[in-house]
């Protein structure tokens, strides 16, 4: 499992490495062995309003692969202190009874301004470490730019220069998905070089 994880991890790491059509500025903006804080930003042709809209809807625009049940229309977030960023994962077969999934908790939610929350998103769950996402919309001229930035600390097990590099990749591509859900603005972000991890895909087996 771990071995698959990073496989997944250091993929996508290489795709934004290679720049490929994203609309997103993304960066690693800091590491160490504690942890690391990844940074994207990207601009989008709606309201604060709009955005925030869409934004507390994540089964519209979060990314089907990157999600526990295979389809991010079950995923909700209740945009309000102590409210849940969860995922229902549907019964079947032998199992008809419904899962769930906590991705993370909001610690605050200020309405076309920001959007805090805390968890370990993804396989980052499965390890003692966690993260704080903060989602700040600032009003722009044709749009609005939104910018997130996920600080994550604590013991993971994972190479931090790939983890760190490849949950980065994951993070615009949530956020590609949110621009593209809304439309972008033709204003384009540049993009800070993003260098490919170290570690080789086959390393952890």
């Amino acid at each position: 499992m771990k071995e698959r994880v990073m496989k997944t991890f250091v993929y996508l790491a290489g795709a934004m490495a290679l720049g490929l059509a994203s609309p997103v500025s993304a960066k690693v903006e800091a590491m160490s062995e504690q942890g690391f804080v990844t940074e994207d930003t990207a601009l989008i042709a709606a309201t604060p309003r709009q955005v925030w809209l869409a934004l507390i809807k994540p089964g519209e625009w979060w990314n089907d692969a990157h999600t526990w049940s295979g389809d991010a229309s079950n995923m909700t977030l209740v945009p309000s202190a102590g409210g849940c960023f969860c995922e229902k994962v549907p019964g079947e077969g032998d199992i008809p009874l419904d899962g769930s999934v906590q991705h993370a908790v909001v610690v605050q939610a200020v309405p076309d301004k920001a959007l805090r929350l805390r968890g370990g998103l993804g396989p980052l769950q499965a390890v003692p470490a966690t993260g704080v996402l903060t989602i700040t919309l600032t009003p722009v001229d044709g749009g609005t730019e939104v910018k997130w930035e996920y600080n994550v600390g604590g013991a993971m097990n994972f190479p931090m220069e790939a983890v760190s590099l490849a949950v980065d990749g994951v993070m615009s591509e949530q956020l590609n998905g949110l621009r593209d859900h809304l439309g972008g603005l033709d204003t384009e972000i540049q993009d800070d070089e993003v260098e490919a991890p170290a570690v080789p895909i086959d390393e952890e087996e």
